[in-house]
């Protein structure tokens, strides 16, 4: 298979009208925090019966039509000894991975970020390909302050994503591009509109200067949000700022937007997806999600770290991806959340 007919292959079977992408791809100390939240500890053994649990729930690949793993997790069997990549591709869902490798502060723009780990991508995507990966995600992060972000950091940022991109989709691997623009802060949604503007449009430039190939390529962005200080928005108002920015920067050609959730509590993140598909026809491309812990908080506090309630985390897992189906397709309505 030609890596063109690769990169369209995993696309197809990553974007469907129903599902959307697991992000299970938490570092080992964000991982860390969440399982302290729960009064886990965070052992290797305790992540990885926790990560299988999620993706051996049954019939899930209804509703799940990816997963980013960690890098640890890529690894992993589960009690069976089957890699966990196996398993996920048993339900239909194709596996990915994060390859970014943390942050740091960006030289010369004071406030910004920047991304490591294109160092040895090309090799590390080989070795990842190896273990059943089709796909690859990195993200890079904004920041919204009166002076953030700069315009370096608008050009940095971008520059990394679209190189990551160009050596994923050479590597037959397609990426995830996210550039996620931080709901911290006590800014306004028109300042979080005009950023997230500049944000992809950067982000458009650079892959069109790297030759990155829009149809074999998902944009994973965050909704157009005021800062998290100010209070959530009304889900109408997400949807009509976020298309209106993403009519503005994104051609056509991408075939899908994977929303991330950032910040947001369950509940919003699925509410704000049903509102931007109830504005489907507006836009060109897919609308769909990438969600971490918007999918996965309900059933890690169901599961408490108990091997006993294993069940019951699965049926909070599967509810929270059946509503975000819904809301995928602009069916999902408030009252459901109390449903069964």
């Amino acid at each position: 298979m030609s890596s063109s007919a690769e990169l369209q292959k995993t696309i197809e079977d990553m974007i469907d009208a129903e599902r959307g992408i697991l992000a299970a791809d938490e570092s080992t100390g964000t991982m860390s925090k969440r399982l302290a939240a729960v009064g886990v500890e965070s052992t290797e053994e305790n992540r990885r019966w926790y990560r299988t649990m999620l993706l051996s729930t049954p019939d899930v690949g209804k509703y799940i039509s990816g997963v980013i793993f960690y890098e640890e997790t890529l690894g992993q069997k589960d009690d069976n000894g089957t890699p966990l990549a196996e398993l996920a591709a048993s339900q239909g869902i194709v596996p990915g991975i994060k390859v970014d490798q943390g942050k740091g502060d960006l030289p010369g723009a004071p406030g910004d970020m920047i991304t490591y780990g294109l160092d040895g991508l090309a090799e590390r995507l080989d070795g990842y390909k190896a273990q059943g990966a089709r796909f690859a995600k990195w993200r890079e992060v904004y920041p919204i302050t009166d002076h953030n972000p700069t315009a370096l950091g608008l050009t940095a940022n971008a520059e990394m994503l679209a190189r990551y991109a160009a050596v994923c989709q050479a590597a037959g691997i397609v990426p995830i591009v996210e550039p996620e623009v931080l709901i911290d802060g006590n800014h306004s949604m028109a300042r979080a509109a005009e950023v997230n503007e500049q944000v992809w449009h950067a982000v458009f430039h650079a892959l069109h200067q790297h030759g990155v190939v829009l149809e074999h390529m998902i944009l994973k962005p965050s909704m157009v949000t005021p800062g998290k200080e100010q209070g959530p928005a009304a889900p109408e108002d997400v949807a009509e700022m976020t298309l209106r920015i993403l009519r503005r920067t994104v051609p056509a050609a991408v075939p899908s937007i994977n929303f991330l959730s950032g910040g947001q509590t369950s509940e919003q993140a699925t509410a704000n997806l049903n509102a931007l598909n109830q504005l489907r026809d507006q836009a060109p491309w897919q609308l769909s999600m990438s969600y971490g812990r918007a999918l996965q908080e309900h059933a890690m506090k169901a599961w408490g770290g108990d091997p006993a309630n294993r069940e019951k985390a699965q049926q909070a897992f599967f509810k929270r991806a059946r509503l975000n189906s819904l809301a995928r397709q602009g069916q999902y309505q408030a009252q459901q959340e109390q449903a069964a």
